[in-house]
């Protein structure tokens, strides 16, 4: 008890230690990016454009002195790259070599002289480029060349490199140790981000019945932290390179590049999240006065559904599909509005991206629009609701459900059929369960039976089978229509009503069986006899029939 006591006190400071360590390793690093930001010079824009010449910055040692005025004769990045030369052959003079600076009147202007050398002429198209006076011009680019040539000198003497190099030592040990804390505490650190992800999914792992699995979710949360964690570090290290190359003066150019090409970016990107956040904004209010609405919906919709909220003529089974309906209009409302605050959205890219994914959808859901269509003319015209008994096709079966696509239909097989609602409602349905009056659904089956039986006696056979039919009605009566004259017999239907047309697969069956029965019981045969030639005697009914059948056999 004693031993894991202490080592919990341990890991709690340890976790402590490496997290005060990393805010003053990671602020001092910003500091520092800052600082270098500010040495790095960015050349200016030219503010002005005369004759089709452009001025050109003269940098030495990478700090940018001053802009200079073009020719046609001499263009600005020529002359730029001139002064440029002469500077840093002056500052490369031994250091005991004292530099004496002189400003001379030029037939061009006034000319800057350094120990005799020609370093640069300050013309009047400089001035007015500068929009100030010649001579006031001269003097500040003579005391930027002073400056520069000062700074490139003590920059490579001795002191300025024992100094440089107890920089990039420091940075060389801050670094050491940083990375000896990110090698011994990275496993720590996942494995505790790991514990804590499967605490927390604990309770969501029961409510999905194991579903999601809370180790899986720990191991994925797991390896992105060990991959956040290097490329933390990864990025430490590039800033401590450039630090390093930073401290020494020779070395300095490389690490501007190195800046150029990785915090310039960075800090584009800071500001522009900055720059974003009123939009950020305005898309968060959009986000919640639509949840809102739908909420409110939902809310409407559900008191309407209990009873609560009546509206005349509104059926139930409207519900749901009308609140899924002004969902999606509630819904594409909103993005109409926060589409001009999408990051991005104004950009050529964006929008082309836009109209191929439109042009994707309009080609490929025609089908689908299509069956969205006729779902809506199913749930509103209301000619099959949930429960009904329909025909659709060859599919006999109860209606479940309707839904925007499709409707399900559960078949006397106790099969479940999937209908598109374009086919629904391109078919013919046949409704089983819809009462059109009083007296029912008329149920009607046909048998043909040889010329030779008595017309009259079949006719009373057949009402007989339908009245010992059960869910056959026997008011209105039973009737027999002649439905065709065939080659070999007579087609006689049978019509009676009923109202349960639920039941319509075993009613048939029965009125099937009870018709045998009784043309058994009468001594008729229920077929149509195949022969080659007619005989002798006319196939016409020998005896009358006394009007009564056969007496039903007690089974």
């Amino acid at each position: 008890m004693i031993k894991l006591k202490s080592r919990s006190g341990f890991e709690h400071a340890f976790r402590f230690a490496l997290r005060v360590l990393s805010l003053v390793v990671l602020t001092a690093l910003f500091a520092a990016s800052l600082h270098a930001q500010e040495n790095i010079s960015e050349p200016r824009e030219p503010q002005t454009q005369a004759d089709e010449t452009f001025a050109a910055p003269v940098v030495v040692d990478g700090e940018t002195l001053f802009f200079v005025r073009g020719f046609s004769a001499l263009p600005a990045n020529e002359r730029a790259a001139r002064i440029e030369q002469r500077v840093l052959e002056i500052a490369e003079l031994p250091e005991f070599v004292q530099l004496e600076y002189e400003i001379r009147e030029d037939d061009r202007g006034l000319a800057i002289v350094a120990n005799g050398r020609l370093l640069t002429v300050t013309t009047n198209a400089d001035a007015d480029w500068e929009q100030i006076s010649l001579v006031l011009l001269a003097e500040l680019h003579a005391e930027a060349i002073k400056r520069s040539v000062a700074g490139f000198r003590f920059g490579r003497s001795d002191e300025a490199l024992v100094e440089s190099a107890l920089v990039a030592v420091a940075w060389t040990v801050g670094f050491a140790l940083l990375t000896f804390l990110f090698l011994k505490g990275r496993t720590r650190l996942i494995q505790w981000i790991q514990r804590f992800t499967i605490k927390r999914f604990t309770r969501f792992e029961e409510a999905t019945n194991a579903v999601v699995k809370g180790q899986a979710v720990a191991q994925l949360v797991g390896f992105g932290a060990n991959m956040g964690l290097w490329i933390g570090y990864l990025f430490v290290f590039y800033y401590y390179l450039t630090f390093v190359l930073l401290s020494f003066v020779q070395t300095r150019p490389f690490a501007q590049l190195l800046l150029t090409y990785v915090s310039q970016p960075l800090m584009d990107v800071i500001f522009g999240v900055f720059s974003y956040l009123p939009n950020l904004i305005t898309l968060v209010i959009i986000l919640m006065v639509t949840r809102y609405l739908i909420k409110g919906l939902r809310l409407f919709m559900e008191n309407m559904e209990a009873g609560t909220i009546e509206w005349k003529n509104f059926e139930q089974s409207w519900i749901k599909p009308t609140f899924n309906i002004l969902r999606v209009l509630i819904i594409a409302i909103a993005i109409v509005f926060a589409y001009p605050h999408i990051l991005g959205s104004d950009s050529r890219a964006f929008q082309g991206l836009t109209i191929l994914a439109g042009l994707m959808v309009s080609m490929g859901s025609n089908t689908v629009v299509s069956n969205m269509m006729a779902g809506l003319f199913v749930i509103y015209r209301r000619s099959t609701n949930i429960g009904d008994r329909i025909k659709v096709g060859n599919q006999v079966g109860d209606v479940v459900e309707i839904k925007m696509m499709e409707t399900l239909i559960k078949s006397v097989k106790n099969e479940m059929v999937s209908i598109p609602n374009a086919q629904l409602l391109n078919s013919e349905v046949v409704n089983y369960t819809r009462k059109i009056d009083g007296r029912g659904l008329l149920v009607h089956t046909t048998v043909g039976i040889g010329y030779e039986e008595p017309q009259d006696k079949v006719e009373a056979m057949l009402i007989e089978a339908a009245k010992r039919t059960r869910d056959l009605k026997k008011t209105p009566s039973p009737f027999v229509l002649w439905a065709q004259l065939a080659d070999y017999a007579i087609n006689y239907q049978i019509n009676a009503f009923t109202t349960r047309g639920s039941s319509m697969p075993r009613i048939l069956s029965d009125l099937h069986r009870n018709i045998v029965d009784v043309f058994h019981e009468n001594g008729v045969q229920i077929m149509t006899p195949s022969y080659e030639a007619d005989p002798q005697a006319p196939k016409i009914p020998t005896e009358v029939w006394t009007g009564k059948l056969a007496a039903q056999k007690s089974p």
